[in-house]
């Protein structure tokens, strides 16, 4: 097969690019680093150690070595440890588009946050309360590698056909009897 030069242009610049989905997948390696933001505040003390399925979402523009497409949304936990806060994740969905297209990955993530000093945990404790906002950029390490496989789209078929011109844009309403058509119950 020839490869047309606008191809390898394409190709040469989806591998200038770490992390986004290449070749129906996303994939990152272990040790990758990502710049993330809680969506809601984040408030941790004795009387509250521990917050399951929080939200996150990934940032750019830090010093992170990878990025996730701009629409993702992932799902940790965060766990009061002395003056840190360790917080782990355990899932992701990413949307990732192109014009009209779009691409969804949803799967497993094994990452954990790291502080500046390189220990587990984000250093983020004052008076005995542990507080992330959602302007607080933190950084999360991959524990091992992400390989997703993108999934089926349904809304990307359904727009793809009516692009195509198959297919009606809107079903056509079956027809109803009108009330004074419908026989009572009873009444045959």
């Amino acid at each position: 097969m020839i490869k047309t030069p606008a191809s390898l242009l394409l190709m040469a610049a989806a591998l200038a690019v770490p992390s986004l989905a290449m070749s129906d997948t996303l994939e990152l390696p272990t040790d990758a680093t990502l710049d993330v933001q809680v969506i809601d505040t984040l408030t941790l003390s004795a009387q509250e150690p521990a917050r399951d399925d929080l939200v996150i979402h990934p940032v750019a523009g830090g010093s992170a070595s990878h990025t996730l497409p701009e629409y993702c949304v992932l799902v940790g936990n965060a766990r009061l440890d002395g003056e840190r806060i360790r917080l782990t994740t355990e899932a992701l969905t990413c949307i990732e588009t192109d014009g009209s297209e779009s691409e969804i990955y949803s799967g497993e993530l094994s990452a954990a946050a790291y502080g500046a000093d390189g220990d587990f945990g984000i250093p983020a404790c004052q008076d005995g309360e542990c507080r992330l906002t959602p302007q607080q950029t933190f950084q999360l390490r991959l524990a091992s590698d992400l390989s997703i496989e993108q999934q089926a789209n349904p809304a990307a078929e359904i727009n793809a056909q009516r692009r195509r011109g198959e297919g009606a844009a809107a079903p056509t309403p079956a027809e109803t009897p009108t009330p004074a058509e419908t026989p009572a119950p009873g009444d045959d």
